[in-house]
């Protein structure tokens, strides 16, 4: 079992050890990088695997996995930020939002191969939409404006994707192989931007990070829980699941916490602690997938 869980987790460690390093001796800025690859990369990645992607019982049960994954630590936040309090705002979205895209998509790549590519895309999607819709309207109130959202390449590329997959259409060939190269350049691109942003983290913000890292574990197991009792799921995606709902806080809470002047400056040592804890966490997690299911 260890042996298994080394090879799984080290590439991905590995990559964002070289990333992490990239930031350390050059410094770059990676805004550019991170906005061709949310733009352009993730876009293609999204839609060549969702127009392929079998849409059945399983897949359904998996979106509606992903939705309670993602909304339920929001409600149990509520009563927690009271007893602790804490300022809703700040501290619920990083423990609804988690890392789908930078980690969990090399990540389940690793773990399950290529039968974990698809579902690991289908959950990204789903965090994202949500993050971009009900995420966005818990933290900008009267400014919030929904047609905003219908402009990201990254919906565009879900919902024709969808369009593709249940008319039957298919891309032309020499299209479809352009936007997988493409899209295949996204992973890597995202775990080495990871590593340069680990390189911000800094030791004044280490008790919200590891409060954020345990009320993260702690929201992200009822929420498995629920799922595990309630929404019927075959052991494999069972498996994915546990580690999808107790993932560290995703980058963009960050970006829309500094937008909105709610406590970025700890919503940042979250996403950075919660990430670089994964060090610890993740090995747990994947003993946990593979010992229980």
């Amino acid at each position: 079992m260890l042996e298994k869980v080394i090879s799984i987790l080290f590439p991905v460690f590995a990559v964002v050890a070289a990333g992490f390093f990239v930031g350390k001796s050059f410094r770059p800025d990676m805004r550019h990088v991170n906005r061709i690859n949310i733009d352009l990369m993730v876009p293609c990645l999204v839609f060549t695997t969702l127009s392929v992607m079998p849409m059945g019982g399983e897949q359904n049960a998996l979106f509606i996995a992903a939705v309670i994954a993602v909304l339920l630590p929001g409600v149990l936040m509520i009563p927690i930020c009271k007893i602790l309090s804490l300022p809703y705002k700040t501290w619920a979205p990083p423990q609804m939002f988690r890392n789908s895209g930078n980690l969990a998509i090399p990540l389940f790549g690793y773990a399950f191969g290529l039968i974990g590519e698809a579902p690991a895309i289908l959950l990204f999607v789903v965090s994202m939409m949500l993050h971009i819709t009900v995420g966005l309207a818990m933290l900008s109130n009267s400014e919030y404006r929904f047609r905003q959202i219908f402009k990201m390449p990254i919906l565009i590329a879900s919902i024709l994707a969808l369009i593709f997959n249940f008319s039957g259409i298919t891309v032309w060939a020499p299209l479809n192989e352009g936007m997988i190269l493409i899209g295949n350049a996204a992973v890597p691109v995202m775990l080495i931007s990871l590593g340069v942003q680990l390189t911000a983290i800094q030791s004044s913000g280490l008790g919200v990070g590891i409060l954020s890292t345990f009320l993260s574990l702690a929201t992200g197991a009822v929420s498995f829980a629920v799922i595990y009792f309630f929404v019927p799921l075959p052991p494999e995606h069972l498996r994915m699941m546990l580690l999808f709902a107790m993932l560290p806080p995703a980058v963009m809470n960050f970006l829309f916490a500094e937008r909105f002047n709610v406590g970025a400056d700890k919503v940042a040592s979250m996403v950075l602690f919660g990430n670089f804890l994964t060090i610890v966490t993740l090995p747990a997690l994947l003993v946990a997938a593979f010992a229980l299911f």
